[in-house]
């Protein structure tokens, strides 16, 4: 992988990129630049195990499914992230051209990285970076695709090999929604690449 190439064509696209070499540094950046505002966070094992919540819901409204008060749904959760001034999603892969890819099942974390917000951040590690578009498509497919399918405990031919994408039928399929960001998407004030140098999440 080659993270300065990856860096120099998402600016050229029209993104924002930070980098650090470590996701304490990262997240402590995040926690300085989101102050006082209302936050969605899309389903992410990056941000999760970087501590994002804890640092941010102590100074900002922060609405996260896997963190929602007892007795809130997710579909309300869901919605109140949407509204939100800012939000912060990991991506499944991206590409050294510069093309930033996610797959969902939802629909509710990628519909979240099109519309709405002042800003969006998408947070990953260099793990996640592809050497061109159709490679990211591929590790989307087949490396995070499978490895979430097994964290959500899903019935699909992915979980249950943990090899590859079958492009299954199953009900409990997962790669349901597929996005991908060329450039900063019109309708979001400024997003944000934040790379990190380190192995996070699938």
């Amino acid at each position: 992988m080659n993270v300065a190439k990856t860096m120099e064509n998402l600016k050229k696209r029209g993104f924002t990129v930070s980098y650090f070499d470590t996701a304490a540094q990262a997240a402590d950046y995040l926690d300085r630049s989101i102050d006082s505002q209302s936050v969605g966070v899309g389903g992410s094992v990056t941000l999760r195990d970087m501590g994002v919540y804890e640092k941010l819901a102590a100074h900002n409204e922060v609405f996260w499914q896997w963190y929602a008060p007892e007795g809130t749904s997710q579909e309300e959760t869901y919605r109140k992230a949407e509204r939100a001034d800012v939000y912060l999603s990991s991506v499944n892969a991206i590409a050294e051209t510069g093309e930033i890819l996610n797959i969902d099942g939802t629909g509710n974390r990628v519909a979240a990285t099109l519309y709405g917000h002042k800003k969006l951040y998408l947070v990953t590690g260099i793990n996640k970076i592809a050497a061109d578009y159709d490679a990211a498509l591929w590790r989307a497919r087949n490396i995070a695709s499978p490895k979430n399918a097994q964290r959500l405990q899903k019935k699909t031919p992915c979980a249950l090999r943990g090899d590859k994408c079958y492009d299954c039928s199953s009900p409990d399929r997962i790669c349901r929604g597929l996005v991908v960001l060329w450039e900063p998407v019109k309708g979001i004030g400024e997003t944000e690449v934040v790379l990190i140098g380190e192995t996070l999440g699938y």
